[in-house]
C-alpha cells in the first residue's frame, strides 16, 4: 500500500468520524468540525514527511550506508581532497606551492599514524592535517580505506592485506630510496595511494619546478585509478 493509499484511507475514516460526531453532539459539532478539520490536515502534513523518508530509504543501502558505512563517504572526501591536491601540484607556477601541494598529498594519504607524516617543507603549516590516514597506521591504526569499501579498494587502494603494516610501510621505504630516473620501482607497489606517497616524496626532495610537475602528473594518473576504485568499481 503506498503512502498515497494511506492518507486516502485515512482521509475516509476521519470524514466517516466527522459524521458520527455531528450526530451524536449536535450543536457541539461547531466546536468539534474545526478540530477534526484540524486533526485531518495535520495527519496530512505528518504523512507528507514520512514519504520523504520513504524516498531515502528506497535508495538501494542508503540506510546502511548512512548509519554504518560512514567510513564510504568520507573515504570519498579523502580522495577527493588528495586529488584537490595532486592537481594544484602538477599545475604549479612555482617550487614553493607544488611541494606545499606534495606534502598536503602526502599527509592526507598516511595520516598522523603514518610514515613521513607532518611539516615536509618546513614552512610551519602541516598541510593535509587530519586525525586519520587514507591507509592503515604503522601500528595497524585504521585507515578510511578498507577491504569492506569493495573489491576494488582492497585491490587498487590498499594494494592487498594490510597484515603487517610496517612491513607494508617499509616496502615503500625501500622502494623510494632506490628509485632513480633510469629505475622506476614505484610500478611494483600494488597501493596506488602508496605511490602517490613515494612521488610526493621525491617531489619535496627536488629542487626542479619542471620536476616536481612531471612527478604530480605521475600522481595525478593513481588517484584516478584510486576514485575509480570507489565510484566506478567493476570488480
Amino acid at each position: 500500500m503506498t503512502i498515497h493509499e494511506v492518507r486516502r484511507k485515512l482521509r475516509v475514516f476521519m470524514a466517516s468520524a466527522l459524521v458520527w460526531v455531528v450526530r451524536i453532539v449536535g450543536g457541539g459539532a461547531l466546536i468539534a468540525v474545526p478540530l477534526l478539520v484540524a486533526f485531518i490536515l495535520l495527519a496530512g502534513c505528518g504523512s507528507s514527511g514520512s514519504s520523504s523518508a520513504g524516498a531515502v530509504a528506497s535508495r538501494p543501502g542508503a540506510l546502511e550506508q548512512a548509519s554504518a558505512s560512514a567510513g564510504g563517504s568520507r573515504l570519498e572526501e579523502r580522495l577527493a581532497a588528495i586529488d584537490g591536491a595532486v592537481n594544484h601540484w602538477r599545475t604549479a607556477t612555482d617550487l614553493v606551492t607544488a611541494q606545499r601541494a606534495a606534502e598536503e598529498a602526502r599527509n592526507l594519504v598516511v595520516g598522523p599514524a603514518g610514515p613521513a607524516y607532518g611539516d615536509a617543507d618546513r614552512d610551519g603549516m602541516i598541510e593535509g592535517a587530519s586525525d586519520v590516514g587514507l591507509l592503515p597506521g604503522l601500528t595497524g591504526e585504521p585507515g578510511l580505506a578498507s577491504a569492506a569499501a569493495g573489491s576494488c579498494v582492497e585491490r587498487d587502494v590498499l594494494g592487498g592485506s594490510w597484515a603487517d603494516p610496517a612491513a607494508r610501510w617499509s616496502i615503500l621505504e625501500s622502494a623510494i630510496a632506490k628509485w632513480r630516473p633510469s629505475n622506476n620501482t614505484f610500478p611494483a607497489l600494488p597501493s596506488h595511494p602508496q605511490r602517490i606517497v613515494g612521488w610526493a616524496t621525491l617531489t619535496l626532495a627536488t629542487e626542479d619546478l619542471a620536476t616536481a610537475r612531471e612527478y604530480g602528473g605521475h600522481a595525478h594518473l593513481h588517484i584516478d585509478i584510486a576514485i575509480r576504485a570507489v565510484t566506478g568499481c567493476s570488480g
